[in-house]
């Protein structure tokens, strides 16, 4: 992993060749991620990890648009919200009309899921989109650590932040988004 954020800079410079070397030392890192996703998404989700992977490393690494990383770590923030805005893309298109919105799919077998316990990703991302509007540093954080997978330890680097302001952030973004996921 020590040699992405050079490669990083080669894209930025325009360097068609190196996104090709970049996508095999992160891609294990990224695919993770996809998965730790799609873990908590609802189980009739149709997008794969490799597909999720692929998607949001094109996103990424275009090379007609150069776009500035600073380090691994912000690499990887963006991954994570790359996947985040391809997910809900996902939802919002199922949601639809066209594409069978409005109607109930049934199982033939019925079995018990855990879906009860799984966050309606329209409705997550709607409630950061507010707390962005409220306090962009928390919904930043929770960008971080819901979608990215990291640490408090981890985001509060990646943010330029202690790690103690990190988890006093982390508590009052977790209550906000709770007290507005019970309110709709």
């Amino acid at each position: 992993m020590t040699d992405v954020t050079p490669i990083l800079l080669q894209i930025e410079q325009g360097d068609p060749s190196a996104a090709e070397l970049l996508l095999p030392l992160v891609y294990d890192e990224l695919r993770k991620l996809a998965a730790a996703k799609l873990a908590r998404e609802k189980p009739d989700q149709t997008l794969q990890a490799t597909a999720l992977v692929h998607e949001a490393y094109v996103r990424l690494v275009d090379v007609e648009h150069a776009q500035h990383w600073d380090s691994r770590g912000h690499f990887f923030a963006a991954a994570a919200e790359a996947m985040r805005r391809i997910l809900v893309e996902s939802a919002r298109r199922k949601a639809r009309e066209k594409h069978g919105g409005g109607r109930q799919r049934r199982l033939l077998a019925e079995a018990e899921t855990d879906a009860d316990n799984r966050f309606d990703l329209l409705a997550i991302n709607d409630a950061l989109e507010q707390l962005e509007r409220v306090d962009a540093v928390a919904a930043n954080l929770v960008k971080l650590r819901y979608f990215a997978g990291m640490t408090t330890e981890q985001a509060a680097e990646a943010l330029g932040m202690s790690v103690r302001s990190a988890y006093y952030a982390w508590d009052y973004a977790r209550s906000w988004l709770r007290s507005q996921m019970q309110d709709s």
